[in-house]
């Protein structure tokens, strides 16, 4: 018996040097001599400091950057809580938005929804659009759009607010992704952004365009996935080709 416990224990400390010790260390060492990019996290450096990774979406709010998708992932982006929202299509918290109380008693947003954030893409990239009533309805004391006033007209039954844009809005541009983490949009995304881009920055549109373009990915392999826009890498090279006026 004590032969075999034996046995049973050079075994287990045999096993946990190898699979414990050698090999993360061998793999290790390989990635950073085939794969130093990716094995440090495909970090961003501009002007020497690390601004980001090419494999995590960050958000960006300014007019003169290309948006990211919405993220459900914490406060957005947030590494540490990766996930999507797991609310299906037919989900009107999901299609509507939801309002809650604060601890103060007002009212605020829970979860802005697919209709709220359809009517801001629309306003802030001069997308033509048809409204049920005039938006002057849901604005604050300072003009500004009032997202609570918004999603409460959204979730009214017996008279619900109607927002229709007249162009296709491209899916991502309103829907997070499942890891709430994509760093990407799609080109159609990117380039409806573009007007937006382009008259903040003072320059002509065809120009934020041709970046679009050439940030353009194609489909891995030429088979998998689809075609998309790095935005950190896009909004990099709009700072450095295209600088604000």
């Amino acid at each position: 018996m004590f032969t075999e416990l034996k046995r049973g224990l050079m075994m287990m400390a045999v096993m946990t040097v190898l699979t414990g010790l050698v090999y993360p260390a061998g793999v290790t060492v390989v990635a950073h001599l085939a794969f130093r990019d990716q094995a440090d996290g495909s970090l961003v450096v501009s002007n020497g400091r690390v601004i980001g990774s090419r494999l995590i979406g960050q958000n960006f709010t300014r007019p003169e950057y290309v948006h990211p998708r919405p993220s459900a992932a914490g406060s957005g982006y947030d590494p540490t809580a990766s996930g999507g929202t797991n609310l299906g299509p037919t989900s009107a918290k999901l299609i509507n938005g939801t309002t809650k109380l604060d601890d103060k008693k007002h009212e605020v947003v829970d979860f802005d929804g697919i209709k709220d954030r359809i009517v801001h893409y629309c306003l802030d990239n001069g997308i033509p659009y048809r409204s049920s009533r005039p938006l002057d309805e849901f604005t604050d004391a300072h003009g500004t759009l009032d997202d609570v006033k918004l999603i409460k007209a959204f979730n009214d039954d017996k008279a619900p607010f109607v927002f229709t844009p007249k162009t296709t809005i491209p899916a991502d541009a309103v829907t997070a992704s499942e890891s709430g983490l994509d760093p990407h949009v799609s080109p159609a995304n990117a380039q409806a952004q573009a007007a937006r881009v382009a008259k903040a920055r003072g320059v002509p549109v065809e120009q934020v365009l041709d970046l679009v373009a050439r940030h353009t990915e194609g489909r891995t392999l030429g088979i998998l996935g689809e075609p998309r826009v790095n935005v950190l890498e896009l909004n990099l090279d709009l700072d450095a080709r295209l600088p604000k006026k």
